[in-house]
């Protein structure tokens, strides 16, 4: 394979937060997640010309010079064809992140048999975004914390009697911040005692950056605590924890 001087793009992992979005945006395949990070595969499937730098909200991806595989336009045109065949036979679109998928969800209404029914918010501190919240608070003292996607809150209906109700609520979208949250969190965990953890995050594919983020805060902080996952659908059922 002949090697030349060409530009390409390079990954700092350091910087990843998992969110996607930069193999969502390259139109070769080069880029795919691999253990949360996103990995370029191969050289001669990177054309070099950066369509994935705008999409990266942590300013993980750059344009580099370097001895590389010249781009083979022949191997990147096969590899898609056979993704999209793939795709089809799974009955997915291949173009559109499925977070961004507009779909309608049909509701009984119960608007009659809850009439006098009125929810009671279960948050018992401020504030509550990730990047806003303090690294050492008295609240946090003895504290179950919950990390969680904004989303989720809006589509489970149960979110504050299931998921903040005893506990320390923190919220985040890593496809809209441009941080990394796990220095954050890592910071949290270490100043204070935190008795658990649970990470809620919505099915689709962006809110894995908040997983990972979690679990390197969790694992740099050098501390045995428990933690779970629990994943809820676009609908509003938890499918998975």
């Amino acid at each position: 394979m002949i090697k030349i001087i060409r530009k390409i793009v390079n990954i700092d992992e350091t910087k990843c937060n998992g969110c996607g979005l930069c193999a969502q945006a390259c139109h070769e395949g080069a880029i795919e997640m691999v253990n949360g990070k996103a990995h370029l595969i191969k050289d001669d499937f990177c054309d070099g010309f950066g369509d994935c730098l705008p999409e990266c909200p942590t300013g993980a991806i750059s344009i580099t010079e370097r001895e590389a595989a010249e781009y083979d336009k022949a191997a990147v045109e096969a590899r898609m064809k056979e993704k999209i065949k793939n795709a089809r036979e799974e009955n997915k679109n291949l173009h559109v992140c499925p977070g961004k998928m507009a779909r309608a969800i049909q509701r009984e209404d119960n608007l009659n048999n809850n009439l006098n029914f009125k929810a009671q918010s279960e948050l018992t501190q401020w504030p509550v975004q990730i990047k806003l919240a303090p690294v050492k608070a008295p609240f946090y003292e003895n504290a179950k914390l919950l990390i969680a996607a904004d989303c989720t809150a809006y589509a489970y209906a149960a979110f504050h009697q299931d998921f903040i109700r005893g506990r320390v609520a923190l919220i985040g979208c890593p496809k809209l911040d441009d941080i990394d949250y796990s220095e954050k969190l890592c910071g949290i965990i270490k100043e204070n005692n935190i008795k658990s953890v649970v990470i809620v995050r919505m099915e689709v594919p962006c809110c894995g950056g908040l997983e990972n983020a979690a679990k390197r805060a969790l694992q740099a902080s050098g501390k045995f605590i428990p933690w779970r996952v629990v994943i809820i659908s676009t609908d509003g059922r938890i499918i998975d924890e």
